[in-house]
């Protein structure tokens, strides 16, 4: 089926026998069109269905009031939540989203910037995916003139804005709640160390292990496990040691954790008692299952709240020059039934 043309202001000229700039004046409320031939053009642009077109308007104008956001998945709890944060203030502000997922995908997510940048964007948030390594198509958007807010995983090297959350600690905490409760052996699934997250909680898992004198044993450190499945992997193995984890914590995501719950309700191994599970991200499905799961809040609406504020403070900055804000959140340590020995 051919798709309607899409109605312009030369549509509009043609059909009144006028001038297309006194039908864009008249449509841009300029005081230099009579009152009467106005009332014309706004009328017929209507009966005929006309749509400004923003991106045009905005290259004319120099003023878009679109912002893109790159995020691995909008399917994640995590960064929908971020997305609605970022939304809420954006709406209030009169500014419009453009969302783009890189399905954790450089390729895909280099593409993204292309695709924003091309629509001149006003402002580009970013979190990098999973197979991120070159900073390039980051660069670009400074080059082009772009503010760009980076935050969750980041690229550490890069000297832009960012809205970050304080993993370290958060993960120090909850491989110390687990301690507490008298696991001694705790296995930690880890992502790609590639990613500022990942090297941040495995740094908490190992600074919790050394402040209770606690060994650090390779065998009990799996790389990647942060899907279900993956994280289902893990746990199989890992629980299939001669000398098997007491806990696990999948400080990947809730995901991995819920991969690891599965497997030890599939060996008959009780959860809390025979082994703690520890997640991160605190989706929605971590308070329905059965032990509920132990997780980390990362307090994401919050943080898409902080990313939109940054970007409109910084936009009523006329300091130049200054340095890029980082603003760091502390996360919140759920505690449920899944690591609750006591």
């Amino acid at each position: 089926m051919k798709q309607p043309k899409r109605v312009t202001i030369y549509d509009i000229a043609k059909k009144l026998n006028l001038n297309p700039s006194s039908v864009s004046r008249a449509l841009n409320n300029s005081a230099n069109v009579s009152t009467t031939t106005k009332q014309l053009i706004l009328k017929t642009a209507e009966e005929m269905n006309y749509k400004v077109n923003s991106v045009a308007a905005s290259l004319r104008t120099g003023n878009n009031q679109t912002i893109g956001v790159i995020v691995p998945h909008i399917n994640q709890n995590f960064f929908a939540n971020v997305i609605a944060g970022i939304e809420e203030v954006t709406y209030e502000m009169g500014y419009n989203l453009v969302i783009c997922q890189s399905h954790e995908s450089a390729a895909r997510e280099v593409q993204c910037v292309n695709t924003l940048t091309n629509q001149h964007v006003s402002c580009i948030i970013i979190s990098v995916s999973a197979d991120f390594e070159d900073p390039g198509h980051l660069e670009s958007i400074r080059k082009q003139g772009i503010p760009l807010i980076q935050f969750d995983r980041v690229a550490d090297e890069l000297d832009t804005m960012k809205v970050l959350n304080d993993n370290e600690s958060a993960a120090m905490e909850a491989v110390c709640h687990m301690i507490k409760e008298g696991y001694k052996r705790i296995a930690l699934l880890e992502g790609p160390q590639n990613l500022n997250i990942f090297r941040q909680r495995k740094a908490g898992y190992l600074a919790a292990l050394k402040k209770y004198d606690l060994p650090i044993i390779p065998e009990l450190i799996v790389e990647n496990a942060w899907t279900k499945e993956l994280g289902a992997t893990a746990t199989r193995k890992l629980l299939n040691l001669s000398e098997p984890p007491d806990a696990i914590f999948a400080s990947t995501s809730d995901f991995a954790a819920l991969g690891a719950l599965e497997v030890a309700t599939e060996m008959n191994i009780q959860v809390p008692k025979q082994l703690g599970i520890c997640g991160y991200s605190n989706e929605s499905f971590t308070e329905i299952t059965n032990p509920s799961i132990t997780t980390i809040d990362q307090h994401s609406i919050l943080m898409g709240k902080t990313i939109a504020q940054l970007y409109f403070s910084e936009l009523k900055s006329d300091v130049s020059n200054h340095k890029n804000q980082i603003v760091t959140l502390k996360p919140e340590l759920i505690i449920r039934k899944s690591t609750k020995r006591h």
